[in-house]
């Protein structure tokens, strides 16, 4: 759960701020060292959970393959604080209500954007399978170069001016959500030497004030980056892993015009989909 108060993406903005708190020997480490840590880090959890140990949900916050999640993590106990009263009544997420065109990633500007055009669609469940209404969804992304509009992101890749990259709707009676947008590719990163992360889409969910906001990722189906990447790694536990990967969805798809991938959210429960610790968004 997070207490941020404006969607962007962390990953990239992290790596640029803590590439200086680095050990140079970190970040220059290889793919094949990434990996190697990744896998034995995963072989001990099959062999925690082999010997009784409770399965993972939720990220490791201290993953090493992660480097600045060493830096990031919190070190002391965790302690409840009442909120300001200000902040549990008439929460605004924004200078106006939310407009159901928001939720078109691909009509915000005055030209089309470029890249292949998607549908993302799902519905917001608790743990028991029942609906929730009238849940605040945003999502944010890099676009199909791989480039977030973000000061901090100065990789070298195009950036599309009719593509912001921002969108946000409210969940139906149902629990439904739709957002049409573009499929956003793969960025590099400064974790380690050649490190990218597979392509996905931030998602925020709010629910009845400002202290009640989830944030976790949406990746697609058949990456060949996952088993590369440690933040995506550091759910240690595969099921768990697997829910944060989207379907292809035939039935979403609509003739020459966009492919669609479905994407459920499970707020609470064991199969609850991952939310990243307020302590360290990527």
């Amino acid at each position: 759960m997070s207490t941020e108060t404006a969607p962007h993406d962390r990953s990239e903005a992290e790596s640029f701020n803590n590439s200086h708190l680095l050990d140079p020997a970190a970040t220059t480490a290889s793919q094949e060292e990434i990996s190697g840590e990744i896998a034995d880090l995963h072989e001990a959890y099959r062999q925690e959970v082999l010997a009784g140990k409770k399965a993972e949900t939720q990220p490791r916050i201290d993953f090493a393959p992660y480097r600045s999640s060493l830096l990031r993590h919190p070190t002391k106990n965790l302690h409840h604080a009442d909120p300001e009263t200000i902040e549990l009544h008439s929460p605004a997420f924004g200078q106006r209500d939310v407009h159901a065109l928001e939720s078109d990633l691909t009509i915000q500007h005055n030209g089309e954007p470029i890249g292949e055009r998607i549908v993302v669609a799902g519905r917001v469940l608790d743990g028991d399978g029942r609906p929730v209404a009238g849940q605040l969804v945003e999502i944010w992304q890099a676009n199909a170069a791989g480039r977030y509009i973000h000061k901090r992101d100065q990789h070298p890749a195009p950036i599309d001016p009719n593509f912001t990259g921002v969108g946000r709707a409210i969940t139906g009676p149902n629990g439904e959500y739709s957002f049409t947008t573009i499929k956003p590719a793969p960025y590099p990163w400064k974790n380690h030497h050649n490190a990218w992360r597979p392509a996905h889409i931030h998602f925020s969910l709010f629910g009845t004030d400002f202290t009640q906001r989830m944030i976790t990722q949406m990746y697609f189906p058949g990456d060949p980056l996952f088993s590369l990447d440690p933040i995506y790694q550091a759910i240690t536990d595969k099921e768990a892993r697997d829910r944060l990967v989207a379907s292809y969805d035939h039935a979403l798809t609509s003739h020459e015009w966009a492919t669609g991938y479905n994407w459920d959210i499970v707020l609470t429960g064991s199969n609850r989909t991952w939310m990243e610790d307020e302590e360290g968004e990527n």
